[in-house]
């Protein structure tokens, strides 16, 4: 659950850092999305900065899954927002 934290621009703001593209988005239930394709150290290096998360913010978990590269967020990190 996020609000009001930064949290999708802190995981930008790393991911672009790090190389990677995808998204990080907001849902509707309060839990953030995030969607990262990159190299497996980055990816790796992208989890221990999602764990610790800006300094405002109080992470109690993540959850991993793999998923298929979707092509049309391939190029940048961008912020999404759920619909």
């Amino acid at each position: 659950m996020v609000q009001g934290v930064g949290y999708r621009y802190f995981v930008q703001r790393v991911a672009v850092g790090l190389g990677l593209a995808g998204y990080a988005k907001n849902l509707r239930d309060g839990r953030v999305e995030i969607y990262a394709i990159g190299a497996p150290e980055a990816l790796s290096h992208l989890r221990r900065e999602l764990e610790r998360g800006p300094q405002t913010a109080s992470v109690s978990s993540v959850d991993e899954a793999d998923a298929a590269v979707d092509g049309k967020f391939a190029q940048d990190f961008s912020i999404e927002f759920d619909r």
